[in-house]
């Protein structure tokens, strides 16, 4: 090898063994191994969840917890019988829609949607589909993580002024160390991070704890061979899903899903019901003031929709008749009450309005937004109601079988 060549290589050689390591580092050949966190189990994080939604500390008031409204001795509801519960920072602002129970209400919830028919000849043929899903009593939330959010910011709830203030009482909290653990050392010096993993703990434990579904209630048992009905109870089953009669299961579906799943008791579409206006609800005594559901107030994005207006998600009737207010508006404190007004709705109308308009509870524009269509409110004045008395107790006893085995139920209901 000449001199000449000797030197050329003695150039190349460098270039290349450098360009090589560059390579290889490039396929990962030589990368050092980067040092990651390991993902937080998911019973971790539901653990962080639970003590996040029995804290007080992260209200305005320092006395208001998730819990607070929904107590899981009363399967997730109000312990108590007020149309709408008191919030803000000192506790004495009031809501304006009874609180629902958050059993049964979360895992199999479908995201709202509502279909529209695609061309002309089939909108003027066909009807629209109901809408369906989402959370809340309006469905205006499509997840867990979102909705967590509302209360803790609404003025008449936990009051917080912004994400800020939330995490800084976080970062006080006695389980501060559990969720740096859970989330890493250095969450918190990341406001916006530590807020999201707060919404992800509170969704993790409302979806995965079991005393959010545990199915224990006689129905259950019956549906599993381990439990019979009473006469009246088996008699209330076969009123409830009789067409003609309760009509009850149209909406609210008692039968296993299937894949044989233990059916919810809801459909989880919306519906307008015409309820009489409740006086124990504030904001209802000023006579301006409408809730109308999936048109607002709290709901935006449907506002132009009229005649979605006065329509509220059907709830699940599980646990039903350990509550001490009914419908969205808690305007019957007894559980034959509610019942009643379903089959005598329409034939006893000054019964439930008084002397004054029926539906009174939304604009006078709006009353054909209320459903008269299906049985048992396809009355008319003065007809022969859908139930009698005794059929009416007779599904409230049924009702009663939907009571899950931890959840007391007073004689009275």
């Amino acid at each position: 090898m000449n001199s000449s060549s000797r030197n050329r290589l003695t150039f190349i050689w460098p270039v290349a063994a450098a360009l090589a390591t560059v390579l290889l580092a490039a396929c990962g050949q030589h990368a050092a191994p980067v040092a990651t966190a390991p993902a937080p189990s998911p019973a971790d994080v539901a653990q962080l969840g639970r003590q996040i939604f029995f804290d007080p500390s992260l209200s305005a008031s320092g006395k208001m917890a998730c819990a607070t409204c929904h107590d899981p001795q009363h399967a997730y509801a109000p312990a108590n019988g007020l149309a709408a519960q008191l919030g803000g920072a000192k506790l004495d602002q009031p809501g304006t829609r009874a609180v629902p129970s958050l059993r049964y209400a979360l895992n199999r919830t479908p995201r709202w949607f509502k279909e529209f028919q695609a061309n002309e000849l089939e909108r003027i043929t066909e009807t629209d589909s109901v809408p369906t899903g989402g959370l809340t009593r309006d469905g205006r939330f499509n997840t867990l993580h979102e909705q967590a959010l509302a209360p803790l910011t609404a003025a008449n709830e936990m009051a917080n002024i912004g994400n800020t203030a939330i995490i800084a009482k976080l970062r006080q909290a006695n389980y501060a160390s559990e969720f740096r653990r859970v989330f890493g050392d250095k969450v918190f010096d990341q406001p916006e991070l530590a807020f999201n993993k707060m919404l992800e703990a509170l969704e993790r434990f409302q979806l995965d704890d079991a005393s959010f579904h545990p199915y224990t209630s006689k129905f259950d048992q019956y549906l599993q061979g381990k439990a019979q009905l009473s006469a009246a109870e088996q008699r209330g089953l076969l009123l409830f899903a009789d067409p003609n009669k309760g009509n009850c299961a149209a909406c609210h579906i008692a039968s296993p899903g299937a894949d044989g799943s233990a059916p919810l008791f809801t459909d989880y579409t919306f519906a307008n019901l015409g309820l009489p206006r409740n006086p124990n609800i504030t904001a209802n005594a000023d006579p301006k003031f409408y809730d109308l559901g999936l048109c607002g107030p709290d709901r935006k994005d449907q506002a132009n929709m009229t005649k979605y207006c006065g329509m509220f998600k059907t709830p699940t009737l599980r646990n039903v008749a350990s509550r001490q207010v009914f419908m969205h508006n808690g305007v019957f404190t007894d559980l034959a009450d509610a019942v009643r007004f379903y089959a005598t709705r329409e034939s006893d109308r000054k019964h439930w309005y008084g002397k004054g308009r029926p539906y009174n509870d939304m604009p006078a524009a709006m009353r054909d937004n209320v459903d008269v269509i299906d049985a048992p409110m396809n009355r008319k004045t003065g007809d022969k109601p859908a139930l009698s008395e005794a059929e009416v107790q007779d599904i409230v006893q049924f009702l009663r079988t939907l009571t899950d085995a931890d959840v007391k139920v007073s004689d009275s209901r």
